[in-house]
């Protein structure tokens, strides 16, 4: 029996399965591997470089080049940082703006989504459209005005200054918001038809639905305001409210003294850098689980 001239050998030999298109080919799979090994290097070895300083003496530390191992292994830099540099009240310093201030933005941020996230809100296009324009004014243009504004309201060397300032964000708001919208509207029309009230839907509901958006925002929050350099150094000159990034910036910039009068070693500057990251570590490790989640549907829902 002849077969159709569509079912023929030489027609099916000639389609090719629709996966092999999209291979690459053993060329450019080299090339990715080696440009990957690359990335992966420049940002391992600077990593690497600091934990050696920091872990090495005071005078291996002073060698030149790169170390990817500590020389004459010692935690001397991490003590004179601690302790003679009294690193530890900056750092503290930072913690508590952190928190605090990554709270208030995360629960101001998620009231402010579930307002908007209301179809009959009156301008409620002409709200987000405004949120989104103040996404893409440069930070640096509003030094003056934030230097002005915060004099007036005599919140110049205050906690409540470096909480306060950069509080609301419109990134939080928007990625907040989309997941909302994922969040099915069945469940608030029939908790609503039962008479419960907005702010129960929204803490019962929404809220403990949108874990991985939550636990997204406050992490994004937690290191904004960790690693905060310009509004503190715009806002803050009493050195017993200096946060731990303005301590960092004039070691590394200034590293020939402390308060003017005593050298500080490399081990110590690397080993300042290094406490300052565990905070970061330890906020990564318990929102890991949901930045992922948390971020792709905060991004593409809407």
């Amino acid at each position: 029996m002849k077969l159709p001239a569509l079912f023929s050998p030489s027609k099916l030999s000639k389609k090719q399965p629709k996966s092999n298109r999209n291979q690459l080919t053993p060329t450019l799979k080299f090339l990715n591997i080696i440009m990957l090994i690359i990335l992966m290097l420049s940002m391992i070895v600077p990593f690497l470089n600091v934990l050696s300083i920091a872990f090495s003496s005071r005078q291996a530390s002073m060698s030149p080049g790169i170390s990817i191992f500590p020389k004459e292994f010692s935690t001397e830099g991490f003590s004179y940082i601690w302790q003679r540099a009294k690193l530890w009240s900056p750092f503290l310093n930072s913690l508590f703006v952190s928190v605090v201030g990554a709270a208030l933005q995360t629960f101001l941020s998620a009231i402010t989504a579930y307002i908007l996230m209301k179809k009959d809100l009156p301008f409620r296009r002409l709200i987000i459209s405004f949120i989104m324009i103040t996404m893409m004014i440069p930070g640096e243009l509003t030094l003056v005005s934030i230097y002005t504004l915060n004099k007036n309201l005599n919140l110049l060397n205050t906690y409540s200054g470096l909480i306060i300032n950069g509080l609301v964000s419109g990134l939080s708001i928007i990625l907040l918001n989309n997941y909302f919208e994922s969040v099915p509207r069945s469940l608030s029309e029939a908790a609503l038809i039962d008479n419960t009230g907005e702010f129960k839907i929204f803490t019962r509901i929404y809220l403990p639905l949108s874990k991985p958006g939550i636990a997204t925002v406050s992490f994004i929050a937690f290191v904004s305001k960790w690693n905060s350099l310009m509004i503190p150094v715009t806002i803050i000159t009493d050195q017993d409210k200096y946060t731990l990034p303005m301590v960092l910036r004039n070691l590394v910039f200034n590293s020939s003294s402390v308060s003017g009068s005593e050298f500080v070693p490399p081990n110590a500057i690397m080993a300042a850098i290094v406490i300052s990251t565990i905070p970061l570590l330890i906020a990564y490790i318990f929102a890991q689980r949901y930045l992922v989640s948390g971020t792709i549907i905060g991004s593409v829902k809407g």
